[in-house]
């Protein structure tokens, strides 16, 4: 089967920018090391660009292995709307998707994805799959990444660096 190319981005809805959007994953990434959580938030916006849905990593707070930020936001996001599919959305993720959340964005038909900083380890959006255009989905996505990555990805680099230090 021949794979078909991802999905070209779109511009920003009018009257914002990617970044905005980001700055809203940013602001909820930044709560949760005061909860000994991993730094990483997400928001989920309509395709006009209102604010849906905000959440932060909670996996451990909650006793959750699926409590990543993209997770919880997509059960608040479908909560709200009443509807398990999410189409015509945008998800703003300071930290490339796991295999895991990219699955649940195919599966709630999340139209695209702005990400910060790419995750080398257990990114499946670019860095060791191309989830976001996986062959065999039904849906495919369109990605924008690097969206304030410096910012996203200091946050994480301090966060580890205090743990370490902290033992």
């Amino acid at each position: 089967m021949t794979a078909k190319p991802p999905l070209p981005p779109p511009d920003a809805p009018a009257g914002t920018s990617w970044r905005a959007f980001m700055d809203v994953a940013f602001q909820e990434a930044c709560k949760a090391p005061q909860m000994g959580e991993t730094p990483i938030g997400a928001a989920l916006f309509s395709a006009t660009g209102t604010l849906i849905a905000k959440a932060h990593n909670q996996p451990i707070s909650l006793n959750d292995p699926t409590g990543h930020a993209e997770i919880l936001c997509l059960r608040k996001a479908a909560d709200a709307l009443k509807n398990y599919r999410l189409p015509n959305t945008i998800m703003a993720v300071t930290l490339e998707p796991c295999m895991m959340c990219t699955g649940a964005l195919i599966h709630s038909r999340v139209a695209g994805v702005v990400f910060g900083a790419r995750d080398p380890r257990a990114g499946a959006f670019i860095s060791n799959l191309d989830g976001h255009a996986l062959h065999f989905t039904n849906h495919k996505m369109w990605l924008i990444e690097g969206v304030m990555e410096e910012e996203c990805s200091s946050l994480l680099k301090r966060f580890f660096l205090e743990k370490r230090k902290r033992g």
